[in-house]
């Protein structure tokens, strides 16, 4: 049976139902696991202007024959999630809380291995101009405050700060979301059309440099430790068609996000220059001066029921989950992680 590969442009998942549309015909080079060669071509998103693990495992040497093909460019988690789920890439990444969210609407994508997250270096901050009357949670009633995506991150983050500064759910709803790219946030900041933004990486290192801004809080103070937020994934109907392709891309990875981990700084950064200009990307290079740290919390990008149990909760308490509707073992697999041996 030959894994089934979608040609169509895009297809929504729905968010009642939660079934996956599909149009598809079949690809001579994917196949499926009933003894046929598994998948050794991984369509993916590229981020512009970063690298992404699976990249530098490629770059590493850590993928053995598996190939990387980029078919567009990364806007968020939640539409990495829908196009994982369709089928029009065959992995993706996310936020964790947008990853339980979906799920529960039935959308079958199981995580393998960390992406992203904040520790004391690598960190979302949120920032007002100087002079800014927000200082605190409450001082954010009425304001309009930039994020980059709605229900993923950020969102998350902002709210549970509001709700530890003793906002009831009421007073959150005055605080007005707005959407901006990230690479816009500075502006908007400058511009005043927003009175605070939550930013992170280069963006947020560039706002600091250039001065003018607080930073209201940022994210691991709110929850007082170091921790993984997103995860890479697959759906699970690929992991079950292809085991030894996701086993092969988890474990090559989880040894890229070791290597960062514990490799000089000016290495790492090295490797990623040289990635970024074979992708044609010589004008961000000069960004790379602020990269600090992975993130990742656990060694080899391993994840754990904590990282999944605290965005559950907070989705049952502001009512968007019943409890017990989703249980953080259902999301992820560490089964082909070697670190977990």
């Amino acid at each position: 049976m030959k894994k089934i590969k979608k040609l169509a442009s895009f297809f929504l998942v729905t968010a009642l139902a939660g079934s996956i549309l599909a149009g598809c015909s079949s690809d001579s080079e994917k196949a499926a696991s009933n003894g046929e060669k598994q998948d050794t071509i991984l369509e993916y998103q590229t981020q512009a202007g970063s690298v992404i693990w699976p990249e530098l495992a490629a770059d590493l040497g850590y993928l053995g024959d598996l190939k990387l093909e980029s078919v567009s460019n990364f806007t968020g988690g939640p539409e990495s999630i829908q196009l994982t789920a369709t089928g029009e890439t065959d992995f993706g990444w996310a936020f964790n809380g947008a990853i339980i969210k979906s799920y529960a609407k039935h959308v079958k994508i199981k995580s393998v291995v960390g992406a992203y997250g904040s520790d004391k270096n690598t960190f979302v901050g949120a920032y007002a101009l100087e002079g800014s009357p927000i200082k605190s949670a409450k001082d954010f009633i009425g304001k309009k405050v930039g994020v980059n995506i709605l229900g993923a991150h950020m969102e998350f983050v902002l709210k549970d700060y509001l709700r530890q500064g003793g906002l009831t759910e009421d007073e959150i709803k005055e605080v007005t979301l707005v959407v901006i790219p990230t690479v816009n946030s500075e502006q908007a900041l400058r511009n005043k059309q927003a009175d605070v933004v939550l930013v992170n990486s280069l963006p947020k290192d560039l706002l600091i440099e250039r001065g003018g801004v607080i930073e209201v809080f940022k994210d691991t103070d709110i929850y007082n430790t170091e921790f993984t937020a997103g995860d890479f994934f697959f759906s699970q109907d690929y992991i079950e068609e292809n085991p030894d392709t996701v086993k092969q891309f988890t474990e090559g990875v989880a040894k890229a996000i070791e290597w960062a981990r514990t490799t000089p700084r000016e290495e790492v950064t090295a490797r990623f220059e040289k990635i970024l200009a074979a992708r044609g990307e010589d004008e961000m290079i000069a960004s790379l001066k602020y990269w600090k740290s992975t993130g990742i919390a656990e060694e080899g990008g391993l994840i754990n029921d904590a990282e999944y149990d605290i965005w559950i909760k907070w989705l049952e308490k502001s009512g968007e989950l019943k409890e017990g509707q989703v249980k953080a073992a259902d999301l992820y697999t560490n089964e082909f992680n070697p670190y977990a041996k």
